[in-house]
């Protein structure tokens, strides 16, 4: 069964187009493509639809409900602090999300600088209730998952140090063949 494309709504004007925006923006924070991207569906189509999503884009940065840059920092924060993600996967979210790479750069920047990233490691370990792995196919599925979760070789390789884990010599020129950056 395929799905069915979503029914198209009755095109709104700019004050419409506004009203969604501010009611999207207080469900959940967005950057301005994803917020272009919902608005699309509900605009005139043509040259008058793109005129009113940038007067309300514009609107929405005077008013400071929107803005990529405090996106960026706020969602850095919220997976460093919460979710105990690497720099590398954060980078990776946030270029996802439509992003500019020097706003990516600079708010990772700003929030990782000061962070031993083998004890985010750690963290992110325990909040996973990650065990220490006891051969060679767990450590893999460990080193899989802290790759996944944005951590480099450098970190990987101390935590599971930090473990204890007797490592074959094909396990370790595994970690120190993969790129850090």
């Amino acid at each position: 069964m395929a799905f069915a494309r979503p029914k198209r709504r009755e095109p709104v004007g700019e004050e419409g187009l506004f009203a969604y925006a501010v009611a999207s923006l207080a469900r959940r924070m967005r950057t301005e493509r994803d917020l272009r991207r919902l608005m699309r569906m509900r605009a005139e189509e043509g040259e008058a639809g793109e005129r009113a999503m940038d007067r309300v884009v514009e609107r929405l940065k005077q008013l400071r409900y929107l803005s990529d840059e405090q996106f960026a920092a706020d969602y850095t924060r919220l997976r460093k602090e919460g979710e105990k993600f690497g720099r590398r996967r954060v980078q990776q979210d946030l270029a996802a999300r439509g992003v500019a790479k020097e706003l990516v750069a600079s708010a990772v920047a700003q929030a990782y600088d000061a962070v031993d990233e083998a004890e985010l490691a750690r963290q992110f370990c325990e909040r996973k209730r990650m065990q220490a792995p006891t051969n060679d196919k767990e450590v893999a599925r460990v080193t899989g998952r802290l790759m996944r979760a944005g951590f480099g070789s450098a970190a990987i390789w101390k935590v599971l140090r930090g473990w204890s884990v007797d490592l074959d010599e094909t396990a370790i020129e595994e970690l120190e063949d993969v790129p850090e950056g």
